[in-house]
């Protein structure tokens, strides 16, 4: 019996980049399956495109930390909010990003899917994602790092578990585990 936990299906309407000389957006709709079938994927969700932490430590960690991910063996890396696909890429061109991927949830539908979705409207966000991040394998959550106080009523905005080191930190951990288990029962 298989008791993963999948992620939720959706359809995210994003904006990509045509192949053709002009170079223009287009509309292109994903799927979670597109995303997250048949490969290891990180996704690390956070309140909103161009806010202070998001952009000056969160996004930009990711980005310089995006090659040590490819190493531990993970196929894409995801940035997704509550912000649509123009906010996005607009952020993303603005601060250089090129090997993170932008996954825009513009309606909160897999943010209020994933149980992650809050309200921000103290501060004239409207519904938000919480801060965290996940491993997803072949479309099933194999560890999901939630920073603390989603609950509260203080309305902080902490950052710490959902950084790339408490991931990649784990990812290490998970591929001694898997290397050992693999070097015994070889040597068996």
């Amino acid at each position: 019996m298989n008791n993963a936990i999948r992620v939720p299906d959706v359809i995210f309407r994003t904006r990509v980049k045509e192949t053709l000389p002009t170079g223009e957006y287009v509309w292109k709709n994903v799927t979670s399956e597109e995303i997250f079938n048949y490969k290891r994927v990180v996704v690390f969700a956070l309140p909103g495109a161009f806010t202070p932490t998001c952009t000056t430590q969160q996004l930009p960690a990711y980005e310089a930390r995006y090659h040590e991910f490819k190493q531990l063996g993970i196929d894409e890396v995801y940035c997704l909010s509550v912000n649509d696909s123009f906010v996005m890429n607009a952020w993303f061109d603005h601060l250089g990003i090129t090997q993170v991927k932008p996954l825009p949830d513009g309606s909160g539908e897999f943010t209020a899917a994933m149980n992650m979705l809050v309200n921000k409207a103290n501060l004239g966000f409207g519904n938000r994602s919480w801060r965290y991040s996940m491993l997803v394998d072949n479309g099933e959550i194999q560890i999901l790092f939630e920073e603390p106080g989603k609950m509260s009523l203080d309305h902080a905005d902490p950052y710490g578990l959902s950084g790339p080191s408490e991931m990649i930190s784990w990812l290490s951990t998970d591929q001694t585990i898997k290397d050992n288990a693999s070097f015994i029962l070889q040597n068996a």
